[in-house]
């Protein structure tokens, strides 16, 4: 029975990869390209966040 399920994930598996690829092909290659200002818009957050995991950790 477990043969059947490794052989189940793995053609499930390749089914997710032919459907999803040729949309993710056709997404980069239409999506708008970020800015400079864009990307300041995301790091800042993620610098918040490290800067507070690392407050957090300082205090143990």
């Amino acid at each position: 029975m477990d043969l059947w399920f490794k052989i189940g994930g793995a053609v499930l598996l390749a089914t997710m990869f032919v459907v999803i690829l040729p949309r993710a092909k056709h997404m980069l290659a239409n999506s708008p390209k970020g800015s400079a200002q864009d990307w300041i818009g995301v790091l800042f957050p993620i610098l918040l966040v490290v800067l507070f995991v690392v407050f957090l950790i300082s205090l143990v």
